[in-house]
C-alpha cells in the first residue's frame, strides 16, 4: 500500500529539517563564540560528568596551595625569627667570655656587659613572642597571646599540640615550634639564663662556666632552625608539586570543555552551507501547486 503524502507533510518535514540545520548551526555558533564544547550537561553528559570532576579536583588543590602560602608564611616567621635569636645568643655568648676575664674589667665595664644582656634577653623574649596574624609561631595551638610569660619566663604554649596545615591529600606538615624545645621554660629558659648572667657579673661572680650553659641554649635555637629549614623545605617541594597538578588538571580541563577552534569556523562553514542549501530545496520544493500538476 502507497502511503499518501500531501503537500502539508512535505511542508512539515521541510520545516522539520531546516529547524534541525538551524539548531545545528546555533549550536555551533554558540561554541565558536564562548569556545566551550558544551552550554548544559545534556548536551554530553560524559564530557559534563569529567568537567565536574576535574573542577572537584581543581579546587582541592586550590585549597591546598591557600595551605602551602600560609603555612609557608608561618615557617619563614619561624626560621626568621630563630635566626635572629642564634645571632642574640652568639652575641650574649661573647659579652659572657669578655665578663668571664673578671681581673681585666672594671665595675663600669662589668655593669654595662650586665646591661646588654638583658637587653638582649629582653629581645630575645619578643622574637620568642613572634606572631603571625595575631597567632604565636611558638606556642602550639594555645590561644594565648604571647608563649612565655614575661616576668616568670614560663611557657604559655601547648606543648606537643602543632599547628598543621595539610598539603596534600595524604600529608601534613607542622607549621610552628614548640618555644619551651627552643629556649626552654622558666628558670631553665635562655631568657633566666641571660639575666642570671647579668645578676652574677654585677654582683662580681665568675661568669666563665656560664658559656657552655649558653652553648646548650644555641644548640637547642640551631636545631629547631634546622628543623625548621627541613619543614621549609618539605613545603617548598609541596608547592612545586601542587603547581604541576595544578597545569596538569587546567590541561585536562580545556580538554573536556574548550574547543578547536579552527574545527568549529570549519564545521560552522560546512554547517552554514547546508542550511543555506536546505532553504533553496525547500523553497523550490513548495513551489509546486495543483496547476503545474495539470499542465
Amino acid at each position: 500500500m502507497i502511503g499518501r503524502i500531501t503537500s502539508n507533510t512535505m511542508t512539515q518535514q521541510s520545516l522539520r529539517t531546516l529547524q534541525t540545520n538551524l539548531a545545528d548551526r546555533e549550536r555551533l555558533q554558540n561554541q565558536a563564540a564562548s569556545q566551550r564544547a558544551f552550554r548544559s550537561p545534556s548536551e554530553d553528559p560524559a564530557a559534563a560528568a569529567t568537567a565536574l570532576g576535574v573542577h572537584g579536583d581543581q579546587s582541592r588543590v586550590a585549597q591546598f596551595a591557600r595551605n602551602l602560602s600560609d603555612g609557608m608564611a608561618w615557617v619563614t616567621t619561624v626560621d626568621t625569627a630563630l635566626g635572629a635569636s642564634v645571632d642574640l645568643l652568639n652575641r650574649a655568648r661573647d659579652l659572657t667570655a669578655q665578663g668571664a676575664n673578671s681581673g681585666a674589667l672594671s665595675p663600669t665595664a662589668r655593669e654595662s656587659i650586665a646591661q646588654e644582656l638583658e637587653s638582649i634577653s629582653a629581645e630575645l623574649l619578643a622574637k620568642a613572642d613572634t606572631t603571625v596574624l595575631g597567632r604565636s609561631v611558638f606556642a602550639g595551638t594555645s590561644d594565648s597571646g604571647a608563649a612565655f610569660d614575661p616576668g616568670t619566663f614560663t611557657f604559655n604554649g601547648s606543648p606537643g599540640a602543632g599547628v598543621q596545615r595539610r598539603i596534600s591529600d595524604n600529608e601534613t606538615v607542622r607549621v610552628d615550634f614548640d618555644g619551651s624545645q627552643a629556649f626552654g621554660d622558666g628558670a631553665n629558659s635562655a631568657f633566666a639564663l641571660l639575666n642570671d648572667i647579668a645578676a652574677e657579673l654585677r654582683g662580681g661572680g665568675e661568669v666563665g662556666a656560664r658559656i657552655a650553659d649558653i652553648d646548650g641554649r644555641l644548640k637547642d635555637v640551631i636545631a629547631a632552625r634546622g628543623a625548621t629549614g627541613a619543614r621549609q623545605v618539605q613545603l617548598e617541594r609541596a608547592s612545586s608539586q601542587n603547581l604541576s597538578t595544578s597545569i596538569d588538571l587546567e590541561a585536562r580541563r580545556a580538554e573536556v570543555e574548550n574547543v578547536d577552534s579552527l574545527e568549529v569556523l570549519v564545521r560552522l562553514q560546512s554547517a552554514e552551507l547546508v542550511f543555506q542549501s536546505a532553504l533553496q530545496v525547500t523553497a523550490k520544493s513548495l513551489q509546486t501547486n495543483l496547476l503545474e500538476f495539470i499542465r
